[in-house]
Formats: C-alpha cells, structure tokens, sequence
C-alpha cells in the first residue's frame, strides 16, 4: 500500500482533475491508481484535507477543496494548537519526544498529523502528557526542528 501522504496529495489531484459525486467513485478513482483504501479510511482522509461538498448547479453535489486563504487560515489553527499545549521538544534517534501539558498530548499530536510533516511517519500521544513522533530514516531531530522552526517561527526550544 501506498503512503498516506502520496495518498493525500493523490486524493486532492482527483478531486481537482474530475468531477466527483461520492465516496464511492473517489474509492475507484483510487484503486485505479493503486490504492487499497477503506471507506472509513478515506472518510478520515476528507476530513483531514477539509473536503466539502457543493451544489454542481444542477442537482448534484461534488466535493471541492478547501481554498487557498483556508487553508492557511486552519493550517494558522493547527500551529497554534500544538503552541499552546507544548512545553518541550527533545530526540534521539529518529524519535522525537515532545512534553505538552496536562490534557494536551491528543491536540499536539493531531496538530503534526495534520500538518502532514514529511519528516514524520507517525505520532503516539501518551496518556496525557506526552506525544512521540517517529522520523523517517535519514531524518535527524535536528532537520526535523529546521522544519518545525520554518512553519512555527514562534517556538521557544
């Protein structure tokens, strides 16, 4: 199976290239591209990408991406977010630890998932405080943070 990421990146080329109707056709388009996907999987796959619906002026609905200015605008969110519920970020390897505040480990690690960081292959959130992020091969904590940094100016190390 393919990754998520050239998934998502896939999943936004049809919807920009054909006019689509349903979960079920997106399925197809995808599995004519080699994908072996869900439909739970690419119902969380629309909803990570903010995929909407809207009138095809006949008596349709097709699904549309979101534009431009929300994008950044719910990319500024996500950002925020993960600020506010961080207190340290710490790796080793091509683990990254990232200590967050009590009840903020869930929002801090659906911030990176989100942000789709090609660094990253997958987070944890702990119990409460605590979320682990595994880096691809190759990929030091010190890349990762230059990237970090370049999308989060305002993180304090």
């Amino acid at each position: 199976m393919k990754e998520r990421l050239t998934r998502l990146k896939s999943i936004k080329k049809l919807i920009k290239t054909y006019r689509i109707e349903s979960q079920e056709a997106l399925l197809g388009y995808l599995q004519k591209e080699g994908y072996e996907v869900t439909q739970a999987t690419l119902s969380r796959d629309l909803k990570l990408l903010k995929v909407g619906k809207v009138s095809d002026g006949h008596n349709g609905y097709v699904y549309t991406l979101p534009g431009e200015d929300e994008r950044q605008e719910s990319e500024q969110t996500l950002v925020q977010d993960f600020l506010r519920g961080y207190i340290s970020i710490e790796y080793s390897g091509n683990t990254v630890v990232i200590k967050t505040y009590s009840g903020h480990a869930d929002v801090v690690a659906a911030s990176l998932d989100a942000m789709a960081f090609d660094e990253i292959i997958g987070t944890i959130a702990g119990g409460d405080n605590c979320v682990f992020a595994c880096l691809r091969e190759g990929v030091s904590g010190d890349q990762f943070m230059d990237t970090l940094k370049l999308k989060m100016p305002e993180l304090d190390e």
